[in-house]
């Protein structure tokens, strides 16, 4: 046979017998409304692209101009499936491109997910690509079981998956961590905050749209074979049990966690690039709730601590004459960046902090958190224990803190303090409310008892314009320039703090925690009562977040002197501890450079903790100890602050100082021992006993309360109230 003559019969076969075969098999169909749903669909879809092209073209990477042109293309495909039915008249064919389907489809899902979590499938490692994709297709087995219907799985999933991925996208952006499972106990918070963040459409979640569009276009669309009795009842089963035993292995055993099967825990955001958001959120939810240390017999805590002091007689405990006023002021992302790397700036933007020297204590603070989770640091620093020992991305004061609780609080009062904790925002904020009131204190202040909410409602309800805000808190209270932002500034903060302290019960000493507001993150409005003076000059390019950042840590400098310069002219003896909860959700390019490096996700275990540390101030009007502290994480600070101060301290206080002197930092990261080793939590050490010891003793206070040791955690005498004052308790009813 000639070449000539394989030609013609090729040409012939393709000419007659492949359209013939798609002729017999295959028919598209349309109707007058289809067709014009998807002329609709892809007009709309196509104009949003259009408008939102800068998204595109203004980021860095070389594949843009595909990725452009891939999702200029989408709007047309998605028109043509919505206008068109494939109906294939084959039954085998038919259940063969269903059954394909089944595993295909949560390939596009995993793509629409990564997209969100800024990486493309095809940079994915193998095994996160395999991890992601079997999460997915148990999801998918799941409703496939539960309803018998792929239509539904592809319906149900991919909504709850882009939901989610959004969410994660958003808050990578805006703090620089990933979304946990957690997050969703501090719903309320994160709305309280979520108007000050601004919502762009990022080419991320242009294109995750648009294949998101695509997939519930396919699902309702496409028709589905019939499948015998026999054939559905075989198939439901097999899904539903294959699903079952494997949650039932990952969640009820640690078969998978001995395969290294979990999250990385100590580098979240390291461990969502990797290997993947829906992977990762997924591994986290394992980690919700905690377990007992293994070993752990209540009996033992008094030895892990020490022995005890010779008993003394048991009298009423009342203050000391002496015993100074405390404050403790956790300021909102209050930090000095300039511990990450070379930054250098038009001016100085904390001054007086840095000139602080007489009568002070001063230092790095190591922290739980970056950029958000205020409240895990603030749990750190009044209770001594460490957030390291809780299930990674939890968050202590939303689960864990629903009992009465020894604190910095339970310790003070113990000695005759009054307890008063103020922060400018709303009751419900971290569940404060009642975690005051388990911690101890007897009356605390929120935003409601500060100003009229009704004006933050409206304010919201009108385009969250923080002009607009100022306009209005101006009006209903001139002259008090209450805000900085859309947010009660640190000056202000400190006036209400200082009226509290004026009008105390002046026959006991006075004991105020503050957790302040000015600084919180959403750092993209200019404002006309903000004045932004502070620039990096050491940076490639002007980053709008870190400068307007900058300036308002400026802002903080100039607040805190006020506080100061009042409390020099207060003849009682007073200490105040000033310290940050955490940096701030800055640019990651800003970060990047001041680092000197090209990606977070790969830091040094030195590096990360760079990236933990605020600064910490301990001042008194009276005569102690000057000192620079290099390192301390959050978890000591209360206990040196009582020793600072002179006054009594709990045995786990004592227990919690000696043990700084070995490991002076333990945090989410690991840990740093006094020659200056850093560790990660992988890491074996000398130091294994000494942290299981700690984390039991830290687990007797907060979960075994039917076992808890009170000599160990409270002051001899003292029997812990429940019952708080609160000016807020009405208003913060109505905001959770």
């Amino acid at each position: 046979m000639t070449l000539q003559r394989v030609k013609d019969n090729v040409s012939s076969f393709l000419k007659t017998s492949i359209p013939e075969f798609f002729r017999r098999n295959f028919e598209i169909t349309s109707t007058k409304v289809s067709r014009i749903t998807g002329t609709v669909l892809c007009g709309v879809l196509l104009l949003i692209v259009i408008l939102d092209v800068n998204a595109y073209t203004s980021q860095q990477f070389r594949s843009k101009w595909l990725l452009l042109a891939a999702a200029l293309v989408c709007p047309f495909v998605i028109g043509i499936c919505a206008a068109y039915r494939l109906h294939i008249k084959n039954a085998v064919i038919e259940k063969i491109v269903y059954l394909a389907g089944f595993f295909v489809l949560p390939v596009i899902t995993i793509t629409m997910t990564e997209c969100l979590n800024d990486v493309f499938i095809y940079d994915m490692t193998y095994l996160g690509f395999l991890g992601n994709y079997l999460v997915v297709l148990i999801m998918y087995f799941i409703v496939m079981a539960l309803s018998g219907s792929l239509r539904v799985s592809v319906l149900v999933v991919n909504p709850i998956l882009f939901g989610l991925a959004v969410a994660h996208s958003y808050i990578m952006d805006f703090r620089g961590t990933p979304f946990l499972p957690m997050d969703f106990l501090s719903i309320t918070t994160a709305a309280g905050v979520a108007n000050t963040y601004t919502y762009t459409l990022t080419y991320k979640v242009m294109t995750a749209l648009l294949i998101f569009i695509f997939l519930i276009v396919i699902g309702i669309k496409a028709k589905y074979p019939a499948f015998n009795l026999l054939t559905k009842v075989i198939s439901r089963t097999f899904m539903g049990t294959f699903a079952a035993v494997l949650l039932i292995l990952f969640y009820g055993t640690s078969v998978f966690a001995d395969m290294g099967v979990k999250p990385d825990f100590w580098n979240q955001t390291r461990g969502y690039h990797n290997y993947g958001f829906v992977w990762n959120f997924f591994c986290n939810t394992k980690y919700l709730y905690m377990s007992e240390p293994n070993g752990y017999d209540p009996e033992k805590v008094e030895g892990y601590v020490g022995d005890k002091e010779e008993e003394q007689e048991e009298v009423p405990v009342t203050p000391a004459e002496n015993s100074p006023n405390i404050i403790c002021i956790m300021n909102e992302s209050l930090s000095d960046l300039s511990v990450l790397g070379n930054l250098q700036t038009n001016e100085d933007y904390m001054p007086f902090m840095r000139s602080l020297t007489e009568n002070t204590i001063k230092g790095n603070l190591y922290v739980p958190v970056i950029g958000a989770g205020t409240s895990n640091t603030e749990f750190e620093f009044l209770t001594g224990h460490t957030t390291a020992f809780l299930p990674s991305g939890s968050n202590a004061y939303m689960l864990y803190i629903n009992d009465p609780i020894a604190s910095l609080v339970s310790t003070l009062e113990g000695q005759g303090y009054s307890s008063y904790a103020m922060h400018p925002y709303f009751a419900a904020g971290w569940k404060r409310t009642t975690v005051y009131e388990n911690l101890g204190f007897n009356k605390y202040t929120f935003l409601e008892d500060i100003m009229d909410v009704s004006l933050m409602t409206e304010y919201q309800e009108n385009g969250n314009d923080p002009n607009y805000l100022q306009q209005l808190v101006e009006q209903a209270y001139p002259g008090r320039n209450m805000l900085i932002r859309q947010y009660v500034s640190d000056s202000y903060n400190y006036k209400v703090l200082i009226e509290d302290y004026e009008n105390r019960d002046k026959s006991v000493p006075y004991f105020a925690f503050n957790v302040t507001m000015q600084n919180h993150g959403g750092y993209t409005t200019s404002c006309v009562n903000f004045e932004e003076s502070i620039y990096a000059t050491s940076t490639s390019k002007a980053y709008t977040k870190a400068n307007k950042y900058l300036s308002l840590v400026k802002a903080s400098d100039n607040a805190f002197k006020e506080l100061i310069e009042y409390f020099s002219n207060v003849d009682e003896p007073t200490v105040i501890c000033m310290f940050g909860d955490h940096q701030p959700s800055v640019e990651t390019a800003f970060i990047s450079e001041v680092m000197g490096v090209s990606n977070l996700s790969n830091l040094t275990s030195e590096q990360n903790q760079a990236r933990h540390i605020t600064p910490f101030f301990i001042w008194a009007n009276y005569d102690i100890p000057e000192q620079t502290v290099e390192k301390m994480s959050a978890n000591y600070l209360s206990s040196y602050v009582l020793q600072t101060a002179g006054v009594k301290l709990t045995e786990y206080n004592k227990y919690l100082l000696k043990l700084y002197e070995t490991l002076p930092v333990i945090d989410t990261v690991g840990y740093i021992d006094s020659e200056n080793n850093y560790y990660k939590w992988s890491d074996a050490s000398d130091y294994t006993n000494l942290l299981d010891e700690y984390e039991k003793v830290q687990y007797n206070n907060i979960f075994d309360q039917a076992n808890r040791k009170n000599d160990v955690f409270y002051l001899e005498g003292y029997v812990p109230e429940t019952e708080t004052e609160s000016t807020a308790d009405s208003s913060s009813e109505e905001t959770q």
